[in-house]
C-alpha cells in the first residue's frame, strides 16, 4: 500500500508531457502575455484510487511570486506539475502559456551531471527553440546574471549543490519564460545558497515573469506576494501571508509551560492557540501571530480533538538538566584543525555542548560542520586540537552514549515502527523502551513506508532516544516537514534536552535558529560567531524599501551593487548605509519610502558568510 508521500512521490517521477483529457479543460493559451494570470481552478488529480489534490485554485499573476507550502505529501508537487503540463488532471481548467514560454525546473533538478555548465545550457536553449548567435548571447547574459561567468566549462558533477540549483533555474529561464515553475527549489540547499537562488527568482519576477514555488519553509512562504497552503491535498488557507495571518480564527496566547493540548513549543517559550469566544488562559501574555502560529492553527483546525498526544518525557538519565554554565560538557573541541591535503578544512575551532542545552551548529555546504562532527565522535583524527566524549578522548565505547539522527532517518520502510525500534535498541544492547511520543506508541504496527513524513521523522527520533543517549546529534531533523509537524518535533527535542541530554542540531532553515540555546557558526571552517540568535544580529539594521510597483526599486538598487532581498513587496537590504540606498534610488529617478528595522538572523548570517568570502 502507497500512503500519500508516496503517492507525491510518484508523481514528482510522472512524466513530461501531457494533453487535457475527459473531465479537464485548457484555457486557450497566450503566447507570451506578461500582463496574463495564470493558474488552476477546481483541479482535480488522482493517482489510481488515491485523490492527490481535490478541487484546488491557483492564481499565478505575471511580475509576483506564488508560493504553495505544505509537507512532503501535501500535493504541492502534483499541483506544479499540472499547472506545467507534466501531470494530466482528472478535472479542472489549467491556464498557462505554451510550452514555448513556460519554464519549469522540478524536483530532479533536470541538470545533466557529466555535461559542462554551457553544455547544460546549450541543450536547455536548443530545446526551447534558440540557435547561433541569439543562443550564444543569451548564454553569456545568464552567466553573468546567475554569477558563472569563468565556470561555463566546469563539469556540474563539480558544482556545489547550490550552484547546481542556480544552474536548473537558469536553464529554465534561458528562454524569458512569461510562467517560471518551480517545484521545491531550495530543498536540501545550504542557508546562502537559498538567500542567492531568492535574489535570482526575485530578479526574475521584477522583470515581469509569473512564478510559482513550492516550498515546506514558512520563511520562504514569508518571501511570497501570494501563498496556498496545502494538506493531504486540500487548501488550507490562501491570500498574501498578512492576509493570512489576519484571517487566523482565534488568538495566540505564550507561557513558560503548556497550558493545553494545542500549546506547542517554540524556543524556551510555549504558544498556544486558544479558539475565538474561549475563556483567555491565566498567566500567558496575548501575542501577536506570524504567518507560522497562522499556519499551525490551519492544521490543528482539521485535526480532530485529541488526536494529538504529545511527548510524555524524553531521554537522558530522567535526573534533569544541570546547570550548562556547571556540567563538565558532555561533548567539546578544543582548537581543531583539520587539512586534507592541501585544504584547510577546520581552523582553530571550539565547541561545547552540556547536559540540558541545545546548541545549534549553522553553516553553508563545506563549512566544516560534518568533518567537526566525525572528529568529535573518534572516527576521525583532527590534524591538530583535542576531541572528548563525556570528558574522555572519543571511541566506540563513549559512542554508544551518543544518539544519532541522519537526514535520511536511517529506518526500514518495510518494517514496522515497532520493529525498527526493536531494531536499534537491540543493535546497542538494551531491551525495548516505550516511545517517549504517544502518537507513535500508537502507530507501533504500522509499517514506516506507509506514515507521513513529519510522524517518520518523529519515529526516527524515538529511534535515537531507544538506547537512552546522553548527547544527541540531530542532522537537519525537520527537513520537509510541515509547519505543525516541526513544532512537535521541536517540542520532543526540547523535551529531551529538559530530562537532561545535550543537543547538538543542524539546520538549514533559519528560523529554527531561534529554537537553540546557543548557536556555532562555522564560516569556511572556522567559528564566525557564536551565540544566541539574537546576539548574533544584534545592533544590526536592514534597511526597507517600500514603493508601488516594487520592480523599479528593486533593479535600481541590485544594479547598485546592493545585496537586495524580496519580502512580499517589500524591499529589505540588511546591513547597507541608508544614504547609499537613497542615492541608488534617485539614481535611478525612483520615489520611495525607506525604513530601518531589525534585521533577522539569517540576514545577518549572509552578511557574515559574504564578509568571509570577501576576506578570503
Amino acid at each position: 500500500m502507497s500512503g500519500p508521500a508516496e503517492l507525491e512521490r510518484q508523481a514528482k517521477a510522472a512524466g513530461r508531457g501531457s494533453a487535457p483529457v475527459a473531465g479537464s479543460s485548457e484555457a486557450p493559451r497566450p503566447v507570451a502575455g506578461r500582463d496574463a494570470t495564470w493558474g488552476v481552478s477546481g483541479l482535480v488529480v488522482r493517482y489510481g484510487s488515491h485523490v492527490a489534490l481535490d478541487g484546488i485554485s491557483l492564481e499565478v499573476p505575471s511580475g509576483v511570486i506564488t508560493a504553495v507550502v505544505g509537507a512532503d505529501g501535501s500535493g504541492k508537487s502534483s499541483l506544479l506539475k499540472a499547472l506545467a503540463g507534466a501531470v494530466r488532471p482528472a478535472a479542472g481548467e489549467v491556464r498557462r502559456p505554451d510550452r514555448l514560454h513556460l519554464g519549469f525546473v522540478s524536483t530532479d533538478r533536470g541538470v545533466y551531471r557529466d555535461l559542462t555548465v554551457r553544455e547544460n545550457l546549450s541543450f536547455a536553449g536548443r530545446a526551447y527553440g534558440l540557435h547561433d548567435e541569439e543562443l550564444d548571447e543569451k548564454i553569456e547574459a545568464t552567466l553573468r546574471r546567475i554569477g558563472l561567468e569563468g565556470a561555463e566549462r566546469r563539469l556540474a558533477d563539480r558544482l556545489s549543490g547550490g550552484m547546481r540549483q542556480k544552474l536548473a533555474v537558469a536553464m529554465a529561464l534561458l528562454h524569458d519564460p512569461a510562467l517560471l515553475v518551480l517545484d521545491e527549489p531550495t530543498t536540501g540547499i545550504d542557508p546562502l545558497s537559498r538567500v542567492e537562488l531568492w535574489e535570482l527568482i526575485a530578479d526574475i519576477a521584477a522583470g515581469g515573469t509569473a512564478v510559482a514555488f513550492a516550498t515546506s519553509y514558512v520563511d520562504e512562504a514569508e518571501r511570497a506576494s501570494r501563498v496556498l497552503v496545502l494538506s493531504e491535498g486540500r487548501a488550507l488557507a490562501a491570500g498574501a501571508p498578512d492576509e493570512i495571518v489576519a484571517a487566523m480564527p482565534g488568538s495566540i496566547w505564550t507561557s513558560e509551560g503548556p497550558l493545553d493540548g494545542r500549546s506547542l513549543r517554540r524556543g524556551t517559550s510555549w504558544r498556544t492557540w486558544i479558539e475565538a469566544g474561549a475563556k483567555a488562559p491565566p498567566g500567558a501574555t496575548r501575542t501577536e501571530p506570524d504567518l507560522e502560529d497562522a499556519l499551525v492553527v490551519a492544521e490543528l483546525e482539521r485535526e480532530p480533538a485529541g488526536a494529538y498526544h504529545g511527548a510524555t518525557g524524553a531521554g537522558g538519565s530522567g535526573a534533569g538538566p544541570a546547570r550548562p554554565t556547571d556540567a563538565i560538557p558532555l561533548l567539546a573541541v578544543r582548537g581543531i584543525g583539520q587539512r586534507f591535503g592541501q585544504l584547510q578544512a577546520l581552523e582553530n575551532v571550539d565547541l561545547d555542548v552540556r547536559p540540558g542545552e541545545v546548541v545549534g551548529l549553522i553553516g553553508a555546504n563545506g563549512a566544516g560542520k560534518t568533518t567537526l562532527i566525525r572528529i568529535a565522535l573518534g572516527i576521525l583524527r583532527p590534524t591538530s586540537g583535542e576531541a572528548s566524549l563525556f570528558g574522555e578522548a572519543p571511541g566506540r565505547e563513549m559512542r554508544r552514549r551518543v544518539g544519532y539522527m541522519p537526514q535520511g532517518l536511517g529506518l526500514y520502510d518495510d518494517l514496522t515502527v515497532g520493529e525498527n525500534l526493536s531494531f536499534v535498541a537491540r543493535s546497542f544492547g538494551v531491551a525495548d523502551a516505550p516511545a517517549t511520543d504517544a502518537e507513535v506508541t500508537l502507530s507501533r504496527d504500522r509499517l514506516v513506508g506507509e506514515l507521513p513524513l513529519g510522524l517518520r521523522r518523529r519515529v526516527a527520533f524515538a529511534a535515537t532516544l531507544s538506547h537512552r543517549p546522553e548527547l544527541l546529534i540531530l542532522d537537519e531533523p525537520t527537513s520537509g516537514v510541515g509547519a505543525l509537524g516541526r513544532a512537535r518535533l521541536w517540542e520532543l527535542i526540547r523535551s529531551a534536552a529538559e530530562a537532561g541530554s545535550g543537543v547538538l542540531v543542524t539546520t538549514h532553515y533559519m528560523s529554527e535558529a531561534s529554537q537553540c540555546d546557543r548557536l556555532v557558526v562555522l564560516m569556511a571552517g572556522r567559528v564566525a560567531a557564536r551565540g544566541t540568535a539574537a546576539d548574533i544580529a544584534d545592533d544590526l539594521v536592514t534597511q526597507e524599501v517600500f514603493a508601488e510597483p516594487w520592480d523599479r526599486p528593486f533593479r535600481a538598487l541590485k544594479d547598485a551593487g546592493l545585496p537586495v532581498a524580496l519580502t512580499g513587496r517589500r524591499i529589505r537590504i540588511p546591513g547597507a548605509d541608508p544614504a547609499t540606498v537613497r542615492a541608488a534610488l534617485a539614481a535611478a529617478g525612483v520615489k520611495a519610502e525607506l525604513r530601518p528595522s531589525a534585521a533577522t538572523f539569517e540576514e545577518a548570517f549572509v552578511l557574515l558568510a559574504r564578509g568571509d568570502e570577501a576576506a578570503g
